[in-house]
């Protein structure tokens, strides 16, 4: 596996500078973020010029761009607002060949109307889970129709909130053009850390031949996913990298939730796990 991180972890006033701050850390390849080349998260469009621009970017710097952000809330209550969500998440599928990456990331969502990551009681909800369904399968078909692939999350606070639903999605869906990005500090619900080995485990028998991303970060607490950097937090970083080396995982483990003056000493940490986790 090969280390990375989010571009949006370095803030610079172009994406140069973003990346030779990637590069000077050591990093051969990012989840990009289009934030960090000057335009929105999910823009309304997204031309030919600008994206190869990003791309002979990447090159000139030797970095790889492993996925691009294209997280949207995909069951958001409003119809309008998860309407335009696909909408612009289409553009970003349709400019993946121009940006010369094959993965954008996903969530699954959530009914809270203010912040996608946020846990809401009607997530669990026979109705969320249909819409979130009809969601992933117009957004796989239009990934589909662009030959790239969608790499969701199990996220507690999200509808698919444990590798089991996360099971349930891919087999309901049954595309190749749909994969996890594995984040090991997503999957504990509250009371879930005494059994974290368990609950890792068991995440890895069920999606490990879909795992094509994995996401580098930590938790605090239980119930809630991890927002900080690795190495910091009470993850069992040895057991889930080994599990990602077990299954002979070659994508990006890609560091976010951190802050560029962590950067060196989690790059570091991680580092150190991924050597023990080959020994």
């Amino acid at each position: 596996m090969k280390l990375g991180i989010f571009t949006k972890t370095f803030t610079r006033p172009t994406l140069d500078e973003v990346l030779g701050a990637v590069r000077s850390h050591g990093f051969e390849a990012v989840q990009f973020n289009i934030e960090s080349a000057g335009g929105e998260p999910m823009p309304t469009w997204i031309s030919e010029a600008y994206a190869s621009e990003v791309r002979e970017t990447m090159a000139a710097h030797g970095i790889e761009m492993s996925a691009v952000s294209g997280t949207f809330n995909m069951i958001h209550p409003d119809l309008n607002v998860r309407a335009e969500g696909m909408r612009r998440f289409g553009k970003v599928a349709a400019a993946c060949g121009w940006f010369g990456t094959s993965l954008i990331t996903l969530c699954t969502g959530t009914r809270d109307s203010d912040y996608m990551w946020a846990h809401h009681h009607e997530n669990a909800s026979e109705e969320a889970w249909r819409d979130m369904v009809a969601s992933m399968a117009e957004a796989v078909e239009i990934a589909e129709n662009h030959d790239v692939t969608l790499v969701f999350e199990t996220e507690v606070s999200n509808v698919v909130d444990s590798a089991v639903k996360a099971r349930k999605l891919l087999d309901e869906v049954q595309s190749e053009h749909l994969k996890v990005v594995m984040d090991g500090a997503n999957l504990f619900p509250k009371g879930g850390l005494k059994r974290m080995r368990e609950i890792l485990d068991e995440a890895f028998d069920l999606l490990g031949g879909d795992i094509a991303m994995a996401h580098a970060k930590d938790l605090e607490r239980d119930g809630e996913a991890g927002h900080v950097a690795a190495g910091t937090g009470l993850l069992d970083y040895d057991h889930y990298l080994g599990l990602l080396e077990g299954i002979g995982f070659e994508g990006a483990l890609i560091a976010h939730s951190l802050q560029e003056d962590q950067v060196v000493e989690s790059r570091e940490f991680l580092l150190g796990v991924m050597d023990r986790a080959r020994a």
